[in-house]
């Protein structure tokens, strides 16, 4: 781990933030709670969305529906599942930062993310062309299944957190 993360991981579990973290009692539960909620509603609309990229039910809602209908759900859930994440690790930064899962989640965790600009920036930007096609273009297709993947395994990874 390199210095400067290490430093940035001392200061987060060192601040008012993470002591009050430690030392509530309910607040930990609580906020594992509304982590796994905020992971759910993340991860079930961008899968269903990803599942609409990869042909199922597309007799019946478009690629864009689709996207209206899902994807607003999938951001709260994204930002929910962030700022608890956050929380939740300031209790103790050094020591998730340690396990082997550690750099698994965060680094499939960069690589969705990273899917997801890429996606909305990239082949979305036509989704007009091909929103009720019989198949959708490769590009939208790959995107849908690194997205399967990297949600996948920052879920497997987030959970090992607490056992490696």
């Amino acid at each position: 781990m390199s210095e400067l993360l290490n430093f940035l991981l001392k200061l987060l579990q060192g601040s008012a933030l993470g002591e009050a973290v430690r030392n509530s009692e309910f607040l930990y539960p609580m906020l594992e709670a509304s982590h796994i909620l905020g992971i759910a509603l993340l991860v079930g609309p961008a899968f269903t969305f990803d599942l609409r990229l990869l042909g199922v039910g597309r007799r019946v809602v478009s690629v864009t529906t689709a996207a209206r209908s899902l994807l607003p759900v999938s951001h709260i859930g994204f930002a929910i599942a962030f700022i608890t994440g956050i929380v939740l690790l300031s209790a103790q930064a050094t020591v998730v930062a340690g396990t082997g899962a550690a750099p698994w989640k965060f680094g499939l965790l960069i690589l969705a993310c990273f899917n997801v600009l890429v996606f909305h920036r990239g082949i979305y930007r036509r989704v007009s062309e091909w929103t009720d096609s019989a198949k959708t273009p490769v590009a939208a297709r790959v995107g849908a299944g690194v997205s399967l993947i990297a949600w996948t395994g920052v879920i497997f990874a987030g959970r090992l957190l607490a056992y490696t």
